[in-house]
């Protein structure tokens, strides 16, 4: 069984769907009705703007979505997935990829996520850290001794969960990690605690205009962050949609529930390589390949 794949927030680069852009009639129409949706030319950024310009939140994660989106889109027949899977935003490609939202609904709602995440980010000084070789139990343990908000954002590959919170309380449970045995427990260049309950406000945004959304039944189950559960009901897709913003992504579980449900092959659509190297740890069984 195949499963098509999309990535989240971090795999952008400047230049990402260029290629795309001049040589698919298809894709060059649907880049420039996302310029036209979002009301700035989100494409002269993506193909030749600077790194700064296309790491704003607003900017990036409308970028991956259209990068992943049109990917599928142009597939035509070769896209026939089994199951699909987005890791944070990427669910939102996945979604759209498998009809299961349509594309200009589905550039609204990252729009408006991204506007929500990048106010909520400004509200309190807040950042994320990897956490490397360390049980999840012992990462959520530690997490719940500190006074101040911490929670797990990521659980990405056995050995590495990403931690999000605000800053004071990163700074004090990136110690405890390497005391409890961490080979390492890195503060990423964040701008803020995704997945975490700092993200409330943005959730409360993004659930008025999900709500006000008309989902579909996909055309194949999507396995949500928020479970790692094969969901094709258009209402749990919703619920669990809303709850993915201050809930960790389940990306561990979401594989090894795809392979214990017959995964033999992944495709990743969108920038970069992130998830198939994480798929080969969790299940090295599973064939990896991508399209970017």
């Amino acid at each position: 069984m195949k499963a098509f794949v999309f990535p989240g927030q971090g795999a952008q680069f400047v230049g990402m769907g260029k290629d795309l852009y001049e040589n698919n009639a298809l894709a060059k129409e649907m880049f420039e009705k996302a310029n036209e949706v979002l009301g700035f030319r989100i494409t002269d950024i993506m193909f030749a703007g600077t790194e700064e310009e296309l790491k704003q939140t607003k900017v990036t994660q409308p970028a991956i979505f259209l990068h992943s989106v049109i990917l599928a889109k142009t597939l035509g027949e070769e896209f026939k997935p089994d199951m699909v899977a987005g890791h944070s935003l990427g669910e939102f490609s996945a979604l759209v990829a498998a009809g299961a939202l349509s594309f200009e609904e589905g550039l609204k709602l990252v729009a408006t996520r991204a506007m929500a995440m990048q106010k909520a980010c400004e509200v309190t000084p807040s950042t994320m850290a990897a956490v490397l070789a360390l049980p999840n139990e012992k990462v959520e343990e530690i997490c719940a001794s500190i006074d101040d908000i911490v929670a797990p954002a990521n659980y990405n590959c056995p050995g590495q969960v990403v931690i999000s919170g605000t800053v004071t309380g990163i700074d004090a449970a990136c110690p405890k990690m390497l005391e409890a045995g961490a080979k390492r427990a890195l503060k990423l260049k964040v701008g803020g605690a995704f997945h975490s309950p700092l993200m409330q406000p943005a959730k409360e945004e993004l659930e008025a205009a999900i709500n006000a959304t008309e989902f579909k039944t996909p055309i194949c189950p999507i396995y949500q962050d928020v479970d790692a559960k094969p969901h094709t009901c258009p209402a749990e897709i919703k619920e669990n949609l809303i709850a993915q913003l201050t809930a960790p992504v389940k990306w561990t579980q979401i594989v090894q529930n795809m392979e214990a449900d017959g995964l033999t092959e992944v495709v990743e659509l969108g920038p970069g390589t992130v998830l198939q190297g994480l798929v080969k740890k969790i299940a090295p069984a599973v064939a990896t390949s991508g399209k970017q």
